[in-house]
């Protein structure tokens, strides 16, 4: 973790968690070969629960899965751990659920965005391999 993801004490601001979360996400999404997945999908809901803090210099893992996926919306769970640090054991520092909906083409930013069903062919990336 860098000083920029932490406060004056050194210990992480929450919206980092988030930042670690879809780096985790995009290469689930790169792994899968969906390289156009993150224009098409915002996130509509986002719930974390933090339980430790994480320190500077420390180094995150972060675990992102799908848990379901709909017609227009997936469902990923999450955890960031903080891997050892002299003194301090690995440690789950927060984990948390979030939806994102599949936009359809046509969204220009400007009007209001329509959910529209994933592709087939994503569904078929996603669900042909292991979700994490």
């Amino acid at each position: 973790m860098e000083w920029i993801d932490t406060d004056a004490a050194g210990i992480y601001h929450n919206s980092a968690v988030i930042r670690y979360v879809e780096a985790a996400e995009a290469e689930l999404m790169r792994a899968h070969g969906l390289l156009d997945y993150f224009p098409r999908a915002p996130r509509v809901r986002y719930e974390v629960d933090f339980a430790a803090p994480l320190r500077f210099g420390q180094e995150v893992t972060t675990v992102v899965r799908i848990e379901r996926i709909g017609t227009t919306s997936m469902s990923f769970a999450f955890e960031v751990w903080g891997e050892e640090l002299p003194q301090r054991p690995r440690v789950r520092a927060a984990s948390g659920r979030y939806v994102t909906v599949h936009v359809g083409s046509g969204h220009d930013g400007d009007a209001a965005a329509r959910s529209a069903p994933w592709p087939a062919a994503w569904v078929e990336a996603l669900t042909r391999h292991p979700h994490s």
